[in-house]
Formats: C-alpha cells, sequence, structure tokens
C-alpha cells in the first residue's frame, strides 16, 4: 500500500508529529515522552492494520472488476460491512450484473446474425439454383412455348428474390433505429383498403372474399404507409391459408382505452407448436415444406410494435386464424 504516493505523504506527516509531540512529551517529563511514544505506535500499528485490510478490499474488488472485462463465467463479490466501500461494492456488483446481461445478449445477437446469415444465404441460394437451371434448359433447342414458361417462372424467381431483399432491407432499417415514422392520424377504413389493393387481383382469381366491418370514425395515430405494410403481410399470410373460395373478415372495435383491428380467416389456422414462434425471424412453422421465408410476420410485429402498438396470433375458437392487432389511445 504503500506504493500510493498519498499513503507516503501520510506516513511522513504522522512520523514528524510524533517526533514533535514525542519531544514535547519528554520535556514535561520522562514518563510522559515514554507514554506518548507508546500511544503513537499503538495508534500507528492500529492505523496501518486498518488501512491494509481496507487495500486487501480494493484489491479483491480490482480483482472481481478484471474478471469482469475479461469475461470470467464465475463471479463472486463479498459482502462488507456498513460504509462506503459496501456503497462502492454495491455500486459494482450492480455494474458487473449490467455488464453480463449486455455481454448475454451480445452473445445471442451474435448467433443470431449467424443464423440468420446462414438463412439468407439458403434463401437466396434456392432460386438462384432455380434460375441457372432454367438459364440452361433456354440455351438447349426448346419449342417457343416452353420458353415462355421458363421465361415466365424465372421471371417468378426474381420477384422472390426482391420481396426477400426488400423485406430484410427494412428489417436491418428498423433494428438499425434509422427509420424515423410519422405521427399522422389514419382511418382504419383507408388504411385496410389501401392494405388489401395489392391482393385485388389473387383475391379475384382464386375466388377469396373480404368481409369488412369498419366503421368510418375510427382512426388511429401512426405511420400510413409502414402500418399499410404490416398489414399487407398479415393479409398475405391470411390469403395463403384460406387458398380458393375462402373468407377473410376484417373487423375494427373501439374503446376509451384501445382500438382493435383483427383478420380472421376460415383457414386451417396454426398448429398448436408453431404459435410462440410465429413472429420470429426465418421461422416457418414445424412444416419442412412450409412455403414464405418467415420474414413478413417478424417485419409486421416490428412495424406495429415500434409506433405503440401489439399483435397477437391465435387459433379462432369456430376454426381459422385470428390476428389481433391494438392500438392504445
Amino acid at each position: 500500500m504503500f506504493r500510493n504516493k498519498e499513503m507516503r505523504r501520510i506516513a511522513a506527516l504522522f512520523l514528524v508529529i510524533v517526533f514533535i509531540a514525542a519531544a514535547i512529551g519528554f520535556k514535561i517529563g520522562i514518563m510522559a515522552g515514554v507514554l506518548e511514544l507508546i500511544s503513537s505506535v499503538i495508534l500507528g500499528v492500529a492505523f496501518y492494520a486498518f488501512t491494509r485490510a481496507r487495500y486487501k478490499k480494493i484489491a479483491q474488488l480490482s480483482e472481481q472488476i478484471d474478471l469482469v472485462l475479461h469475461n470470467s463465467e464465475h463471479l463472486y463479490i463479498s459482502e462488507a460491512e456498513e460504509g462506503e466501500l459496501s456503497i462502492l461494492q454495491s455500486e459494482i456488483m450492480k455494474m458487473t450484473l449490467r455488464i453480463r446481461a449486455q455481454n448475454d445478449e451480445l452473445r445471442k445477437e451474435k448467433k443470431h446474425l449467424a443464423d440468420s446469415l446462414a438463412d439468407i444465404s439458403h434463401q437466396l441460394r434456392t432460386p438462384l439454383t432455380s434460375v441457372n437451371i432454367i438459364l440452361s434448359l433456354l440455351e438447349k433447342d426448346t419449342e417457343k412455348k416452353e420458353q415462355k414458361a421458363l421465361i415466365r417462372e424465372a421471371g417468378e424467381l426474381f420477384e422472390q428474390m426482391d420481396f426477400l431483399l426488400g423485406s430484410l432491407l427494412k428489417l436491418s432499417r428498423l433494428d438499425a433505429g434509422i427509420v424515423v415514422f410519422k405521427k399522422e392520424r389514419i382511418n382504419i377504413g383507408s388504411l385496410v383498403s389501401d392494405s388489401l389493393r395489392p391482393f385485388l387481383i389473387s383475391m379475384e382469381l382464386h375466388n377469396i372474399q373480404i368481409q369488412t366491418d369498419l366503421p368510418e370514425e375510427i382512426e388511429i395515430w401512426g405511420d400510413f404507409r409502414w402500418l399499410s405494410e404490416a398489414f399487407q403481410n398479415i393479409l398475405k399470410n391470411s390469403i395463403e391459408s384460406v387458398g380458393d373460395n375462402g373468407k377473410i373478415k376484417i373487423i375494427c372495435e373501439d374503446n376509451p382505452i384501445f382500438t382493435e383491428i383483427t383478420f380472421h380467416d376460415d383457414g386451417a389456422g396454426f398448429e398448436k407448436e408453431d404459435l410462440p414462434h410465429l413472429f420470429e425471424r426465418f421461422y416457418r412453422g414445424k412444416d419442412a415444406d412450409a412455403a414464405g421465408y418467415g420474414i413478413g410476420l417478424a417485419l409486421c410485429r416490428n412495424i406495429i410494435m415500434r409506433q405503440g402498438g401489439t399483435i397477437l396470433a391465435q387459433n379462432h375458437p369456430q376454426g381459422g386464424a385470428v390476428f389481433s392487432v391494438h392500438f392504445l389511445k
């Protein structure tokens, strides 16, 4: 502890005081001088023992902090008695727990990023492989009708890749926090109509009926363009679920606390095992042949939650799936 410059100064000052006090004591009398020296020695030993114990505690704290910095899995900070050192230990413990939690989150994010990159690579490789096969077939002498079919199929594959890359880009922008959502008054009827527009032709071809109950006066606050994107992902999931001759009901209800928009389709509903994972990225259900990329619903939840809403998916008691979106007042 005497490596500390401050401690050396205190020790020097103490010796000077002891020397002066001893000189004064011996002038008064021999016994007074001896008593002063004994008292000084006892006081010095006590001060040394107390200070050494405190430095030992501080050294232990320093070692524990070093363990934290090196991501040690085993960490223990012993409890100290009441006092400034106890307060310091308490603050270090809080810091340690916070750093440990952050490290755990960083490890999870790193693993998730690695898994996501692997999934993205796999998702892109599949249509690219198909396109390469189609192009090799086109090089051969095939009939004009077959060529048109192959070219059309290649175009569809490129559209799939465009959708995948666009969704991933949107998710990345949301994760990075660079998206600034508008705060505007949105009419629910207009929002649902805009969300349905890209699917009108497909729904007509597959004879899918849409039933809506959307009171004209109900409005919410949010970003119209991004919420339309979120609702489109819900509708896309519902349309794929109902297939031909299906029905989708869109109902909006309002109360003093929140506004609720529900999407109820008469499809097969969700598997029980899939329900907890529906909004996870790249999750496509326990069925290995499940269609889609597992991005749409993850993007949908991200958009809605960033605007203060919540989304829940469940099976309807009478059959089919239900998506419930809530926006607080």
